[in-house]
Formats: structure tokens, sequence, C-alpha cells
């Protein structure tokens, strides 16, 4: 309650920024529970018209909270997040260093980036990667839900409701017909 009359304080009586400033408040507070270790949590599954399916573990801090139906409803959305877009990676941080230095170099060998100015090639390098492995990396894909928002972002919006953090470890993909 004093967090709710100290935002609204904060932003002049007006509602809606209170409101806007409390929810940065709550994902300030969920990024530093980022390094907090995940050792519970669930097993999803999702099949898309008898033809793509999807099994996907979500990684809370406690039991309690894997055992809520809100947690379930959020690892069900990441499952069919994946069902749709197809994700290879589930973070940045999970592609492999070999697959990100090749793209890294390919990029840096381009012509067009030959004709910019030496001291802005790595700059531009790290933005065509981020842009590259956008649709392949699961957490900075569009939420299909809410494409005004990445799945990034709504993971951390879960860690703001829950209290916990909460991280998507693996996931398989399968469709019928489709062979890797």
């Amino acid at each position: 309650m004093t967090d709710a009359k100290a935002a609204l304080t904060e932003a002049n009586g007006d509602f809606d920024k209170a409101l806007e400033a409390m929810r940065k408040k709550g994902l300030t507070k969920a990024e530093k529970k980022g390094d907090r270790e995940t050792r519970e949590g669930l097993i999803e599954s999702y099949v898309h018209s008898n033809r793509i399916g999807v099994v996907v573990e979500v990684n809370c801090e406690t039991d309690f909270v894997a055992r809520l139906p809100e947690f379930k409803e959020f690892a069900h959305q990441i499952a069919m997040q994946i069902a749709a877009m197809n994700p290879s990676y589930s973070t940045m941080e999970d592609i492999p260093a070999e697959v990100l230095e090749a793209k890294k170099t390919e990029l840096l060998e381009s012509e067009s980036l030959k004709s910019k100015p030496a001291e802005m090639r790595d700059q531009i390098v790290e933005g065509q990667l981020k842009k590259h492995f956008a649709e392949q990396v699961l957490s900075e894909q569009a939420f299909v839900l809410d494409d005004t928002k990445t799945v990034g972002e709504r993971i951390k919006e879960q860690i703001a409701l829950s209290g916990e953090n909460i991280r998507v470890s693996q996931f398989r993909r399968i469709e019928l017909g489709v062979t890797e």
C-alpha cells in the first residue's frame, strides 16, 4: 500500500504513470533475482493439431510456485511459443561459441561492412548478430500472445509476479514429417 501511495505521489496523482512506475519497479526487482538458483519447476507439453509437439522444462526456485496454476499456465504459454516460432536456443548465452563466431566472421567479411568506418564495424556487427539470432533465440522472440513484448520480457513479468527466478532450461520440438 505504501508503495502504491509513493508511486502516486511521485506521478503527481496520475494513476497510469504510477502503475507504470510500479511495474518497472517490479521488473527491476525481477532482474535482481536472475542469479538465484532454479532447481524446481515443471515439464509442460503442448501438441498443436497433432502435427507439432513440444516438451519444455520451466524452472523456478520452489515447488510451491511450481504448483501454482499461474505458473503452469505460463509454462503452457512458453510451450505454445516454441510450437509456433520454433526457436533453436533458449537465450543468447546458449548459442554455441563456434556458431556465434562463424556468423560474426561472415558479417565482418561482408562487402557492405567494408565500406563502413573501422571504428563502427564492431557495433554494426553486434547489432546484426542480435538481429540475426532474434528469431532463433526464444527469449528474444516477439511473444506470440502479445507481440508488444518479447518472451524475455514476459519471463521477467512472471518473475515479478511470482517473486522467484524463472528460466526455461530446455525444450524439444517435434514436427510431423520433419527430421533434423
